[in-house]
């Protein structure tokens, strides 16, 4: 059977079994794990993680892709398919809970599965991600460097970096016009106060250009002043960008802000 990658959904199918051998050590697979995985497409990965792990939520939001993975899988039992958007899915109602994320993420959704899952999906313990370079390099990037965003802050205070490879653009189908990579981290102890953090993070980001009490005043989050005077609370100035910050320092700004903003 024949299947048409949909544009619309970032659909580029994984078919070369090659790379899962590196996906298999990053994700540090065990007989008892518990993994979910997202944007499963022809179950290439979906069968390989079925034959090594306890159980695999596969999510697909592509109903028409149902059989095939249900032929791919070959009555499975280990392998639990859910249709449906993984952006608006309770994942955490899973049962068994998963442990790790390990997925060839569609293109258009990546970013946003990965940074909801930090805080909403407790259970999860590690990630190994397939997405575009340029998103994986976001990751863990540096601040003052132009990869450096609200991504790469969320990520860096909820986990620690464990492995990267690049991915040609040849294990895929259709084959990409970007190049790949995965990224494999690990969960640390999120912040006191996390969800407040991460509302001031995105509202930092949301007008990089500008300065932070700028952008903070801008994104509705606080007022010029009240941001100005927190910064020079954590011995930053009122000129100092988001891009500038450290992901602590946003701990420490809004524990600041946090009795009057959040």
């Amino acid at each position: 059977m024949s299947v048409t990658p949909r544009k619309e959904l970032g659909q580029h199918f994984l078919v070369d079994e090659n790379i899962l051998g590196v996906i298999g050590r990053l994700a540090e697979l065990r007989p008892d794990d518990v993994v979910l995985e997202i944007g499963p497409g022809l179950g290439v990965l979906t069968t390989y993680l079925a034959d090594r792990v306890e159980v695999v939520h596969a999510v697909e939001l592509d109903r028409s892709l149902e059989s095939r993975l249900a032929e791919r899988l070959g009555g499975r039992t280990n392998a639990r398919l859910v249709i449906g958007d993984a952006l608006s899915l309770d994942l955490a109602a899973l049962d068994p809970p998963p442990a790790k994320l390990v997925s060839n993420l569609p293109y258009n959704v990546a970013t946003p599965i990965v940074v909801e899952s930090l805080d909403g999906l407790p259970s999860l313990r590690s990630w190994c991600v397939m997405v575009q370079r340029e998103v994986a390099d976001r990751f863990f990037a540096q601040p003052g460097t132009k990869a450096y965003g609200a991504v790469s802050v969320l990520l860096q205070l909820a986990s620690t970096r464990t492995g990267f490879h690049p991915v040609s653009r040849e294990v895929f189908r259709p084959r990409p016009n970007v190049d790949s990579a995965l990224v494999a981290f690990r969960r640390t102890p999120l912040p006191e106060g996390y969800a407040a953090i991460k509302r001031l993070v995105e509202a930092a980001f949301a007008h990089r250009r500008k300065t932070l009490p700028n952008s903070l005043a801008l994104a509705g989050f606080a007022d010029r002043e009240r941001a100005a005077t927190a910064l020079a609370q954590i011995s930053r100035g009122a000129a100092t960008r988001a891009e500038a910050l450290e992901p602590r320092e946003f701990v420490a700004l809004a524990a600041v802000l946090e009795p009057a903003e959040c």
